[in-house]
Formats: C-alpha cells, structure tokens, sequence
C-alpha cells in the first residue's frame, strides 16, 4: 500500500448558497445548485463564483494530476478525454478514499461534472466502487464504471449500510440528517 497525498478527502469547501459559511461542495440544497445550468456541464461547473471563491478547480487539478500519474506508471497515458493504451494490461489497481475525491476521479474519467455525481449518487462508508477499461480500437481506451457505491459485502455479513452520506428521505423524518 501506498499513501498518495492528492487521494486524501476533497478540500474545497464553498460558500454556502444563502449564509456564505464554508460547507462542502456536495452538501449543497438541490434548490440552489440545479437552478445553475453550468454545474451539469463536464467542464463549466467549476466556473460559478461559488467554485471560483473555494479554489475547487485547483483541488480537482491536483486530484486528476495524480491519478493520470499513477494510470501512466501502468500504462495508460492520458490524450484529450481519452487514454492511449502504450501499454495496455489488465492490472487491477485499488484506491481508498472518501467519497468526495472518489467522485472528482469519476468526472475525469468518465467525462461528467462531479456535481452530477455528489449530488446524484451515494456510496456509503466501505462501499466499493469498480471501474474498467475498454480499448475497442488498439491503443484507446476509456472507462467505464460497472459498479458505483456497492454494498454487498456488508450485507452478505448481515451489516446495514451507513446512513452517512445522505439526507432524509422525507422532511418529515426527524431521526435522519436534513442539512
């Protein structure tokens, strides 16, 4: 195992929509952030003053940096939104990290703004999340993601999943988290 710095918790906090106060970016209230076409977008997302003021670009920067690194120590250089596959293998490579840095490695190599996937999807503490490459044309590749979030190592222990990394399900729920 190797510690890599860029791979620790995403450190961008925002200013909070309404009260200016830091929060995360991926806490944000469905109201304000969809109101902003620009954050569906695979690139203009970082471009709102929200994530101008919390410097997220650079923190995405140093997150894709690294793991474009690592992905060419194994062969895989990044071209355009793409990999070219100098030399392609089948190595399995396993990273642990929070789900905010999780979501910023998916938006680079799936071509998505990570808004969609803080917002959008969930992966609770411990879940795992799997990626492959696909290189149908000699020397390009691309991933593609086939399971996001996956519990079911815990339940095949007869463990629930965290509720952490959620909101209520309805507003009324008052034992679950609302902001």
């Amino acid at each position: 195992a190797i510690e890599m710095p860029w791979l620790r918790e995403f450190d961008a906090p925002i200013p909070d929509f309404h009260t200016g106060a830091p929060r995360i970016p991926w806490d944000q209230l469905p109201a304000d952030w969809t109101a902003e076409p620009k954050y569906y977008h695979k690139t203009q997302w970082s471009e709102t003053l929200p994530m101008l003021e919390g410097h997220v670009l650079a923190e995405a920067n140093r997150v894709w940096n690294g793991l474009d690194a690592v992905l060419a120590e194994h062969g895989y250089l990044r071209e355009q939104n793409y990999y070219r596959a100098v030399v392609p293998n089948e190595d399995t490579l396993v990273f642990f990290c929070h789900f905010g840095v999780t979501c910023v490695m998916l938006s680079h190599l799936l071509g998505i703004s990570p808004m969609i996937l803080w917002h959008g999807f969930c992966a609770a503490p411990t879940s795992v999340t799997s990626l492959i490459t696909e290189e149908r044309r000699e020397g390009i590749a691309c991933f593609r993601m086939n399971a996001f979030g996956d519990t079911a190592h815990l339940y095949a222990n007869q463990e629930p999943p965290a509720f952490a990394a959620r909101f209520c399900e309805t507003f009324g729920n008052t034992q679950q988290r609302h902001d």
